[in-house]
């Protein structure tokens, strides 16, 4: 009889530790289902809870954040200053309006070219010089927050303009067979700071930093086509 009852025992209790095992397991997995997937409205990370609120305050003051033309920081200002700064600077350097975009025909231009090459561009890695989806280049304006009136210079991006994987490639080829010494140019913030290491600076000497404005407006579109 006592063998009956712990075979009895046995058969009744292993089935019910099974259902409480894969009770427990499904509230784990439930539970981490829940915090692998949480919804944007209820996170409770602090940085996009953070962002959200900065950008809700933007909108309510109609303020945007651009950044310092130097020093690492960002600058907040009203959008309408924004973009007064913007159009009294394309109006300063003299552009042009025009009424349709030409990004279609220079794109059409830009294939014409590659096909035509015969030596340069092989025939297999043409396409990698073509930008498939090619948009006319943005700008964007930094705030010199260091002058008086804190004009804006300008930043375009041309990444997905039509000739933008072309010009890389003349780039390259012109580096190839013509090599320039960087004479009087540096390469970058290091090379700079050893060549004024290697350079004796006397007590007479004077530092004169010297700037460009309007370069590119200024260069002659008609001599260089």
């Amino acid at each position: 009889m006592d063998d009956v009852f712990i075979c009895w025992y046995s058969s009744f209790c292993k089935p019910y530790e099974c259902l409480c095992a894969q009770f427990g397991s499904a509230e784990r997995i439930n539970t981490l289902h829940q915090n692998s997937n949480p919804n944007p409205r209820f996170n409770t990370h602090p940085e996009p809870r953070t962002i959200e609120t900065i950008q809700a305050k933007l909108q309510e003051n109609n303020a945007v954040i651009t950044h310092a033309d130097k020093g690492n920081c960002l600058v907040i200002l009203p959008i309408q200053q924004y973009e007064s700064k913007i159009h009294n600077l394309l109006q300063m350097n003299s552009f042009q309006t025009m009424s349709t975009d030409p990004t279609k025909t220079h794109q059409n231009q830009i294939r014409k070219t590659i096909n035509d090459s015969k030596t340069l561009i092989p025939h297999d890695f043409r396409w990698k010089h073509i930008n498939l989806n090619p948009s006319a280049p943005t700008i964007k304006g930094l705030i010199k927050i260091h002058i008086l009136d804190q004009p804006i210079p300008h930043i375009v991006n041309w990444h997905n303009a039509p000739a933008y994987k072309l010009t890389k490639l003349f780039t390259q080829r012109i580096g190839q067979l013509a090599p320039l010494p960087y004479t009087y140019n540096t390469e970058n913030s290091k090379d700079l700071m050893q060549k004024l290491i290697d350079t004796p600076i006397l007590p007479h000497f004077a530092f004169a930093s010297l700037d460009i404005t309007k370069l590119y407006p200024s260069v002659p579109v008609t001599e260089t086509k």
